[in-house]
């Protein structure tokens, strides 16, 4: 099947029917009756099995930054079905230790949902990550739902859907979700509903978020007291998300302005999925200003840096290459055939 079609098809699959908005009463409800139950059944949790999943998260987490949401994965989802699922039916000797199980049983069920959408997988990303804010919600951990929030507008915006993106993001910046969570949390959830505020046309919401984004990851230093689940978000990760928002507000140079200083500040290497997709998106706005020299050669530092890489949103920029390279084949020379011809061999390895 065509992978363009294929990707169609998965997009489409992704529903918007089953989008879920915790409200408060719900939350609290949770909760309470997280706190009631008892269980006599399955072994003794303790805090090292609470350190294992968590061990086990950072390495799949960190996995998934080099090598994209595609490797991995089925070892991180066959890891929950099994070991996570029979610490969740444990016997916990205190409240504490069953809500740090319930965090980390969480964040690694985030994590399933984001290489899901990472691979493109919607449908399977939209179910996992509910699983995940539904266990935040037994661990009463608020900033891991704002974090779950985030990336769930995201994958909507992604899909193009506005309204839906900001009714997640803005539920994600509320209340505690926001007010509890750690500055560099505060960040990552603050540009992503300053993307949602652009989308949905709302360009001074949007602005007046980034600058907050902005102030919060300012204030984040080194040997604050943050979730492991923060560990990639930095200054190239807030310009990255600052360029899609200027994209959208069609400030195509600000853009990128942005773009360009996260590649400059990223560490490639452990980062490397991520890195290819801001060259791919570097080089979109490029040649929408009309600077087809320049894209051709961010593309191919794009091409280049995905060897190795499993992404279906890298792959996705590889699409939109093509498609915005197809006015100038047959007039645009050797260089430009052999990027058309390296991003179509890209294309043709999608299985």
């Amino acid at each position: 099947m065509d992978p363009e079609r294929r990707r169609t098809l998965k997009g489409a699959a992704f529903s918007l029917a089953g989008i879920f908005l915790p409200s408060d009463r719900w939350w609290q409800q949770t909760v309470t009756n997280a706190q009631k139950r008892n269980s006599s059944a399955g072994w003794h949790v303790g805090p090292d099995d609470v350190a294992a999943v968590r061990d086990m998260t950072h390495l799949l987490s960190q996995r998934e930054q080099r090598r994209g949401g595609g490797d991995g994965r089925s070892a991180l989802v066959a890891y929950l079905r099994t070991e996570v699922a029979g610490y969740l039916g444990g016997r916990f000797p205190n409240q504490q230790i069953r809500q740090e199980m319930f965090t980390a049983a969480g964040e690694l069920a985030y994590l399933a949902g984001w290489t899901s959408f990472d691979s493109s997988d919607h449908a399977l990303a939209q179910k996992w990550l509910d699983v995940a804010l539904r266990l935040s919600a037994e661990a009463d951990d608020a900033p891991l739902a704002g974090h779950i929030l985030r990336a769930q507008a995201h994958q909507a915006l992604d899909l193009g859907h506005p309204v839906q993106a900001l009714q997640l993001a803005e539920t994600s910046v509320a209340h505690r979700r926001y007010t509890d969570a750690s500055p560099r949390e505060r960040s990552l959830l603050g540009v992503v509903h300053a993307r949602s505020q652009a989308a949905a046309g709302r360009k001074q919401q949007a602005i007046a978020a980034l600058l907050r984004a902005e102030d919060d990851l300012r204030h984040a230093e080194p040997g604050d007291a943050e979730p492991d689940r923060v560990f990639f978000f930095s200054e190239a990760s807030l310009a990255h998300e600052t360029a899609r928002t200027l994209q959208v507000l069609g400030d195509l140079r600000g853009a990128e302005r942005e773009f360009q200083r996260s590649v400059r500040t990223r560490r490639a290497q452990p980062f490397a999925r991520t890195h290819a997709v801001t060259l791919g998106l570097l080089g979109s706005v490029q040649i929408q200003r009309g600077a087809v020299d320049a894209a051709c050669t961010t593309w191919s530092h794009a091409l280049d840096a995905m060897q190795g890489v499993q992404s279906g949103r890298a792959l996705d920029t590889v699409v939109q290459m093509r498609r915005a390279l197809s006015p100038y084949r047959g007039r645009g020379g050797a260089a430009l055939a052999n990027l058309d011809d390296r991003a179509r061999t890209v294309i043709s390895r999608v299985r």
